[in-house]
């Protein structure tokens, strides 16, 4: 599929984001930090540590979030396990936004979604509710030109390696980042998923990344603390 012809419109809010870090604030059900507030006070400090934007996982996770950052804040809602799960429909995504979502993140893949629309009928829509600009969360550079054919501004690389489209690199996938920019040249391509380091995310930016998302290396103790444990009992 060739990448579409037509100049995307940029959102004024998308100019603040380019060069810039974005940290995803979530925590897995059943964990100890898996609370809205909690992840308010923790975009509250990342914000403080230069976060350009936040992105929340949950209606009232993006509500407190919303009321305690003055950064853009990335919404999604994940509902399920298996398949299309991240924002999967029309009616999740509208939800998003209506919780005070800037910005409103859903699955980019070509797999089918759970209420039936195109990934182009579902952003159509959605515009027509909100002006707050979409992000396709792809995992190849098929999902990402269908998705900028389809009206998403922002593409990223959020589902990489986690479908079956990829393999699982280690670290982020240079080599789909560096297409899709390639691909996309006026569009916001966003590198996310597996970035662990500050050197990843520094390859990430020299890739062509117009934004660079965080979330494990950040904001998931449990994880962090796992390489450590790791490296000091394999020492």
């Amino acid at each position: 599929m060739p990448p579409p012809t037509a100049a995307p419109r940029r959102h004024p809010l998308l100019a603040g984001l380019e060069g810039s870090l974005i940290v995803s604030c979530q925590a897995y059900p059943g964990e100890p930090m898996r609370h809205p507030e909690t992840m308010a006070q923790m975009a509250a400090g990342v914000e403080r540590g230069g976060a350009s934007a936040v992105r929340a996982q949950g209606i009232r996770d993006i509500e407190l979030v919303k009321q305690s950052v003055a950064v853009p804040v990335i919404g999604i809602w994940k509902d399920g396990h298996d398949g299309v799960f991240i924002t999967p429909t029309l009616a999740h995504a509208v939800a998003v936004a209506d919780a005070g979502a800037d910005i409103v993140a859903l699955d980019g893949t070509q797999r089918p979604r759970p209420d039936g629309l195109s990934l182009g009928e579902t952003i159509r829509r959605l515009h027509q509710h909100t002006d707050a600009p979409v992000m396709a969360d792809c995992d190849s550079l098929e999902a990402g030109l269908a998705a900028a054919e389809a009206g998403a501004e922002i593409i990223g690389t959020t589902l990489a390696g986690y479908t079956g489209a990829r393999p699982t690199t280690d670290g982020p996938d240079l080599d789909l980042l560096v297409q899709l920019v390639q691909a996309l040249p006026d569009h916001v391509v966003v590198a996310e998923g597996r970035v662990h380091t500050t050197e990843q995310a520094r390859q990430c930016r020299r890739a062509g990344a117009f934004a660079v998302v965080v979330g494990t290396a950040i904001t998931h103790p449990t994880s962090i603390t796992g390489w450590f444990n790791e490296a000091v009992r394999g020492a």
